[in-house]
């Protein structure tokens, strides 16, 4: 499966655990307001529903991390294939980096 489908795929899951999150917040909190002794049972579902959320962002950051991992080791591939090095794996650029030392 493409990089970009399987982001794209957890962006989705991502999405629909938020609306979902959102709707029961406001479902709850509609019961609440009309039964006072529902509240902290309601209370306890939402928070349950936030550390779902939470556990399901993590998961979500997982995925996508190990798709970037996974594109980028097949990038380099690539290129070993065409007979180029390929660079090390850096989150930053380091060319053309004069600021006043040697290396």
């Amino acid at each position: 499966m493409h990089p970009v489908a399987l982001a794209g795929a957890a962006a989705g899951r991502l999405a629909h655990y938020v609306v979902s999150g959102v709707v029961g917040g406001l479902i709850i909190r509609g019961v609440s307001k009309r039964l006072p002794e529902a509240k902290p049972a309601a209370r306890k579902a939402l928070v349950g529903g936030i550390a779902n959320g939470i556990v399901a962002g993590r998961w979500v950051a997982s995925a996508a991390e190990e798709a970037r991992l996974k594109a980028a080791d097949m990038l380099a591939e690539a290129r070993t294939t065409l007979g180029e090095e390929a660079p090390p794996p850096s989150a930053v650029s380091v060319e053309n980096h004069d600021h006043g030392h040697e290396h």
